[in-house]
């Protein structure tokens, strides 16, 4: 499937429109299959005769394999065309979205999970290279704002359209309903996908692909595992010193390669460090709250599965607006205010929710989380691109594997971390109440990460629209 010797086509005559719909609809399949399944885990356990400890690798796996594809990104980029490597992605993607649905056992769904996550992997951060390439820097904020309605909608919409579904279908159905999507967007990308990525053949290098692995692999499986085993457990911990001490390997290696699998000294531009670790910490706040209010409003308050799922759409409605309006308002002002602006409202909105009770609303729980996902509209996307435009064009394939690889580890830990919390802080001899005080100390200490990310964005300066004016 992959091609090979293909210069790229002339950016100024690509039709972008066309391969804006292939690039967005890939990456909506991609990100809604990551959260439907998490509604669907019970009726799977039932299914398939299998215990929570198992059932959770569905999640796990599928962070791991798509942790440890996305640093060999860059490499495959730089080794193979822009449309044989998104066709093969989409491909393994499709095989494994068919296995899954077809899986008549616990160890051929877990093998489909698998396969469409190395090929999630592979397409979230080429999608952003073909995009920060094909677009000038003017019009990257809008673009990236585009690309982040779907980031957003994609995994708010995943938990309401899960529930409704598994409460009226088979949980096949969640995978049946993707394939054909998947299935049109590889017709779709043969048809009309051009060569944008200049192949620059990089020698492999194993001990890097096995160290990334290692060390990628054993931090994420750390984060994963925390939340069922405990952060004291054997297989925590040796994950953890596994993880640092390969992951501080493969640094210093790729330090001193001529040819890096994942080029570290991007992070010798300051705007790129800072902005990748406060997309980190935007990351956090999103995900942990997608994953922390469900069980609340489900295991504490009696919601249906449906119920909690729509708590988080109207966040999920106005987060997808708002993203392409804060591109062009990155395009036209900049990253800082708005980063401040966003870092603010994620602030009083996460305490907000760390006041709740047997008693809240509704209402209540949907307004906050609303806002909150206004605030990571504000500061996601548009730190995101303010970062890669302070790179150079032959860095840009790098800037977004380091960033996706970022990001997928602060997922892991926004996953593992408030679950640990909430289940520790708890005093189950109080009851539902005792259960509550667990979420909301949870929702404190992402907080008081939502404050790390806002003294961030005092850092922030929006060097590109000066460089823009000058030229």
């Amino acid at each position: 499937m992959v091609e090979q010797n293909s210069t790229p086509d002339s950016l100024e005559k690509i039709n972008k429109v066309p391969i804006m719909i292939v690039l967005i609809s890939g990456a909506f399949v991609a990100i809604l299959n990551q959260t439907l399944l998490g509604t669907a885990l019970p009726h799977i356990m039932k299914d398939l005769h299998i215990d929570e400890n198992t059932v959770q690798w569905l999640q796990s796996a599928f962070m791991l394999v798509n942790g440890i594809m996305i640093p060999i990104t860059a490499f495959l980029i730089g080794r193979f065309t822009t449309r044989g490597l998104f066709l093969t992605a989409m491909t393994l993607f499709s095989v494994g979205t068919l296995l899954a649905a077809i899986a008549p056992n616990f160890s051929m769904l877990l093998s489909g999970r698998v396969f469409q996550a190395a090929g999630a992997g592979i397409m979230m951060p080429l999608m952003q290279t073909i995009m920060m390439l094909i677009f000038p820097i003017e019009k990257r904020g809008t673009v990236m704002g585009m690309f982040g309605l779907v980031i957003a909608f994609a995994p708010a919409i995943g938990p309401s359209l899960s529930g409704y579904i598994v409460e009226h279908f088979p949980w096949r159905t969640l995978f049946y309903m993707i394939l054909p999507i998947a299935i049109i967007d590889i017709i779709v990308a043969y048809f009309i996908l051009k060569n944008v990525t200049k192949q620059t053949f990089p020698k492999i290098d194993i001990l890097s692909i096995i160290l990334s692995t290692l060390g990628f692999g054993g931090l994420l499986y750390g984060f994963s595992a925390a939340g069922s085993a405990g952060w004291g457990s054997a297989q925590v911990i040796i994950s953890f010193i596994v993880g640092a001490i390969t992951l501080t390997w493969f640094i210093l290696r790729q330090l001193n390669l001529k040819e890096p699998i994942l080029e570290m000294r991007v992070f010798k531009y300051k705007m790129f460090t800072l902005t990748t670790a406060l997309g980190m910490v935007t990351f956090i706040a999103m995900i942990g709250a997608a994953v922390v209010l469900p069980l609340y409003m489900q295991n504490m308050l009696g919601f249906s599965p449906l119920v909690s799922g729509l708590a988080l759409l109207p966040g999920a409605i106005l987060q997808g607006i708002m993203n392409p309006v804060t591109g062009r308002l990155f395009d036209k002002y900049g990253a800082r205010w708005l980063t401040i602006i966003g870092l603010s409202l994620i602030v009083i909105t996460t305490f907000m929710l760390s006041f709740l009770t047997s008693e809240t609303s509704f209402t209540y729980i949907a307004t906050a989380h609303a806002f909150r996902m206004l605030g990571v509209a504000m500061a996601m996307m548009p730190a995101t691109t303010a970062g890669l435009n302070e790179l150079p064009r032959d860095l840009i394939s790098h800037g977004t594997a380091v960033n996706n690889t970022f990001r997928q580890v602060s997922g892991a830990i926004g996953t593992a971390l408030p679950i640990t919390i909430m289940t520790t802080a708890a005093i189950p001899e109080e009851g539902v109440d005792g259960m509550i005080h667990g979420v909301n100390v949870s929702f404190v200490v992402a907080a008081f990460t939502a404050v790390i990310g806002l003294i961030i964005t005092f850092f922030i300066k929006d060097r590109q629209r000066r460089k823009i004016k000058v030229g």
